[in-house]
């Protein structure tokens, strides 16, 4: 069956090589997508994918399914497609929806063999607001058996972990007053601020090795001569796993808090961006997926990544089984977010490995329909 696919791919890969260079060629910022999103539907379309765009509430986010009308198990892939701002497709998102919404239409040539429904899932503004999280909370995954995904890279690598996080942002209020002539008629918001960072960095020595703390004062007043009434801090609060970052958080409330009472200032504390989960790797999922890209030539494998930030897909991962691994498209180190790596994705070895794995991710898929894996 999966030589069956190989074949299928020498007929698609053209055309995934033009979709990818198109949206390449075309970049649009989060939840503006609409040349990406029309390029993925209709090659879905042409397939026979029932697709319905605007889902969760979002506009450029889409659900195209492919049902084989038997009975079985569903699998999912997941599309990226938004593009950084000033610089493109530095991330390499054009190369991410196409391996996706390949990898579905190839596993849905067979699926009939096999039974059940395959998935494609368009997950706009990765780079902002994390529509994993939206559609997430809305339910859309709570019926995958396994979800996947693979991101371009320097070198293959295997699926691995990332920080959950929280984006925290502090308002502090406090009254105006001149700051030479009267500033004992002042309560200096910008005081609390400071004391807001300086108690975070005492609590760094009291947490564990893989929390991560940074932050950046947005608004500090208006004039050196005016006690500041109003002051902003936001900050990213990470750690390995959301149970400890929970853990993390209420410390960090508490010195917020702290530090309004000693300046006499309030504050009022939100979420400037949607809270991730970690991402768990589901190890089996993996395993499979690797011993795919073998089958396909890729042996050079490196181990997970050590050193990781945060990504949406963490909520899906504490839902279903779920992978992220990475394709190298260089064979050696790649800068994200960079001109390097806009240009890497649209070279010849690029649209080669772009096609390999979307036929690890349809083998992988096929190995979950087919059930030669367990992963629950």
């Amino acid at each position: 069956m999966k030589e069956q696919l190989l074949q299928i791919s020498e007929e698609l890969k053209q055309r995934l090589w033009e979709m990818s260079d198109y949206i390449h060629d075309h970049p649009e910022l989060g939840n503006q997508e609409f040349e990406a999103v029309n390029t993925l539907t209709s090659f879905l379309k042409e397939h026979n994918f029932s697709v319905e765009v605007g889902v969760a509430g979002l506009e450029t986010a889409f659900t195209a399914v492919y049902d084989s009308k038997k009975p079985g198990l569903s699998v999912a892939y997941l599309c990226e497609y938004d593009a950084l701002p000033d610089l493109g497709h530095g991330c390499g998102h054009n190369m991410i929806g196409v391996m996706s919404a390949g990898a579905g239409v190839l596993l849905s040539k067979i699926i009939g063999e096999v039974g059940g429904k395959v998935y494609v899932f368009g997950t706009p503004a990765e780079e902002t607001n994390g529509a994993k999280v939206t559609m997430a909370e809305a339910g859309l995954f709570n019926e995958m058996d396994a979800v996947m995904m693979v991101h371009p890279d320097g070198y293959t690598t295997e699926s691995g972990t990332s920080l959950a996080m929280e984006a925290l942002q502090f308002d502090y209020t406090g009254r105006p007053s001149h700051a030479a002539a009267s500033p004992e008629n002042g309560i200096n918001a910008l005081n609390a601020v400071i004391q807001l960072f300086n108690g975070i960095d005492a609590l760094r020595q009291h947490v564990k090795s893989d929390v991560r703390m940074h932050g950046i004062i947005t608004n500090g007043g208006v004039a050196a001569n005016i006690v500041p009434e109003h002051a902003t801090a936001q900050f990213y609060i990470r750690a390995a796993t959301k149970e400890y970052l929970a853990v993390v958080k209420e410390k960090v409330l508490n010195i917020a808090q702290g530090a309004a009472l000693i300046t006499g200032t309030t504050v009022e504390i939100s979420n400037y961006e949607l809270s991730y989960d970690d991402l768990k790797t589901n190890q089996v999922l993996s395993n499979a997926f690797n011993e795919n890209l073998r089958q396909l030539g890729i042996t050079d494998i490196h181990p997970a990544k050590k050193e990781t930030g945060s990504v949406d897909i963490g909520n899906i991962s504490n839902i279903c089984p779920t992978i992220h691994p990475y394709i190298g498209i260089g064979d050696c180190k790649i800068v994200g977010h960079s001109q390097q790596m806009v240009d890497a994705t649209v070279t010849s070895l690029a649209h080669e490995r772009l096609v390999i794995a979307a036929l690890a991710l349809a083998y992988t898929g096929y190995d979950v329909l087919s059930e030669s894996i367990k992963l629950k």
